[in-house]
């Protein structure tokens, strides 16, 4: 469960930025590769949970657990995630693009597993269901006057326990705990969507159309919003999918 929130790139250190304005620019390519990254990480994640000839490559020969590509495909993704928030400023705006479309590869394989657990049904549901609430969150970050930010800093103090919590439950292993931090997590990422669209809004305009700085910022604020989303289905189906 990760969220960055690693906004360490200052556009405004950068020559000739804030000179002009194109928010709705930004948030439209910010959107436009959220959509690919998305759509990779499915086609990906329904190969590797539906063709048992792609799947066995990430399990071991027994098939009760994973095989050396698994691993990868389990923990490789937080590194790039690392990768990426602290290496922007130093990778060009083509290797952080690349480094985020194998990221969203790794992911799709890596949630190729739900389809061990869960419904193909309740799966396809939920992600609609995903999609549906996460554009109203989206929407109402993009629009409203209110300032996010003290909601923000409340929110990333829940979404710090709620790590806790998870790695703590790793050892109790109980049903209830589990329960909790799911609908936990629903409430801080439906709220951290709002605060992250409003704070690329604000990038957004500060940023000057096809310069590296906007590119890289758009890359960084696609991965939050990615990460955003990807914990919202997952903390949602844990609350209502149908297990097998």
């Amino acid at each position: 469960m990760d969220n960055n929130q690693s906004w360490n790139f200052n556009p405004a250190s950068q020559p000739g930025l804030a000179q002009k304005p194109i928010a709705k620019t930004f948030i439209a390519s910010v959107f436009s590769w959220m959509g690919i990254a998305l759509a990779i990480s499915a086609v990906t994640a329904y190969v590797f949970g539906n063709d048992p000839s792609y799947m066995q490559y990430l399990m071991n020969a027994e098939g009760r657990g994973l095989s050396g590509l698994g691993y990868i495909v389990m923990f490789a993704p937080l590194g790039l995630v690392l990768l990426m928030s602290f290496g922007i400023n130093k990778l060009s705006s083509t290797a952080l693009t690349a480094v985020f479309l194998v990221y969203s590869v790794l992911m799709g394989m890596s949630l190729s597993f739900i389809f061990m657990a869960y419904t193909a049904s309740s799966i396809y549901g939920i992600f609609i269901s995903t999609a549906a609430m996460f554009g109203t969150m989206a929407l109402v970050g993009y629009t409203t006057k209110t300032d996010l930010t003290k909601l923000g800093s409340l929110l990333f103090m829940a979404l710090i326990g709620i790590i806790v919590a998870a790695l703590i439950n790793m050892f109790l292993r109980s049903s209830g705990l589990s329960y909790m931090i799911s609908f936990i997590t629903v409430i801080v990422f439906t709220g951290l969507t709002a605060y992250d669209v409003q704070k690329l809004k604000e990038i957004g305009a500060q940023t000057e159309g096809g310069t590296e700085a906007t590119a890289k910022m758009s890359i960084l604020g696609v991965l939050t919003l990615y990460l955003d989303f990807i914990n919202l289905f997952l903390a949602l189906l844990r609350l209502f999918g149908s297990r097998k």
